[in-house]
């Protein structure tokens, strides 16, 4: 007997789909260290995702002597940060000509799984260019060239009108050198807070490994371990992520980055339906979810560099 629609979900939703979801995140060296670290976070409901923001010291405070009296004078040290929910999706799609060719349960099985491998990458690249953007893509996540940025509206909050939102950016330095990187991981450190990665283009990787000398070229053992190799920065691993824009060089505080998803909607499966005008059964892989910086001051970029 041929296998059903349910025992055909049931494979996929039970087999595939957590397969789909690891390897979604291993796709990415970002993505990963965001997952390994704790940084991907399930986020209950509500009209936008939300994250508290402490922006000021309590006024109310200071030296005193004796019966002196103390002020009680509140100011505002809290602020919130609000993304919009954004979606992702990828259809698996099953044509009645495909299901006959392939007829016999694990022929049916292994094309299925091939088409689901398929929206996978697809969910893998779209995700990837996600926590890049640049928010032309009204309806894709906010990225890190608008966080780490000084003259943007992001997270509902203005760059340009409160500075202490805004990120250290380097747009005019074109040719790497060790001195300017060093320039920018500094203007990055906020007391004992300091960058935990640099993310860069595979050329400014490349241009990083040139300005070393052998004995200084050491890894990064948990990178690596994910499979992906690094070069090390005043003690944190510089990785090559081919998801980097053009020129960019990244130095971030992983601490202050949060991939935030919906519970029903991480790598959600929808079944195959049959819709009515098509001779195929059609499934989609759902995400919700948002991409969250809430200390742009301690993250950097480099966005010029040619050579």
């Amino acid at each position: 007997m041929a296998l059903t629609y349910n025992q055909i979900n049931g494979i996929t939703r039970d087999k595939f789909i957590p397969v789909l979801h690891d390897n979604v995140f291993n796709s990415n060296p970002l993505l990963q260290r965001l997952k390994s670290k704790g940084r991907y976070k399930s986020v209950d409901g509500g009209n936008k995702i939300l994250a508290p923001l402490e922006y000021d010291d309590v006024s109310a405070s200071g030296w005193y002597t004796g019966s002196e009296t103390l002020s009680v004078t509140d100011n505002d040290v809290f602020t919130a940060a609000a993304v919009d929910w954004c979606q992702l999706y990828a259809s698996v799609l099953v044509s009645g000509r495909d299901k006959l060719i392939n007829m016999g349960d694990s022929r049916v099985i292994d094309f299925v799984a091939s088409k689901v491998k398929n929206a996978e990458k697809t969910m893998a690249a779209q995700l990837s260019t996600g926590i890049y953007s640049d928010g032309s893509d009204a309806k894709s996540i906010v990225g890190l060239r608008d966080w780490v940025a000084t003259d943007q509206t992001v997270g509902g909050i203005s760059q340009t009108t409160y500075t202490w939102w805004a990120g250290q950016v380097d747009s005019t330095t074109t040719t790497l050198a060790i001195s300017s990187m060093q320039t920018l991981y500094h203007n990055c450190v906020l007391n004992n807070m300091q960058p935990s990665v640099g993310v860069s283009t595979k050329a400014n990787y490349n241009r990083y490994y040139a300005l070393l000398q052998p004995q200084q070229r050491f890894v990064d053992s948990q990178t690596a371990k994910g499979g992906y190799t690094s070069l090390m920065f005043n003690g944190i691993p510089l990785i090559a992520d081919t998801s980097v824009p053009s020129g960019h060089l990244f130095f971030l505080n992983e601490e202050f980055i949060t991939l935030a998803y919906h519970p029903e909607r991480d790598m959600s499966f929808t079944g195959f339906k049959d819709p009515i005008n098509q001779d195929v059964e059609a499934a989609q892989v759902l995400w919700m979810g948002g991409f969250m910086s809430t200390n742009n001051r301690c993250h950097g970029k480099f966005s010029a560099i040619t050579a």
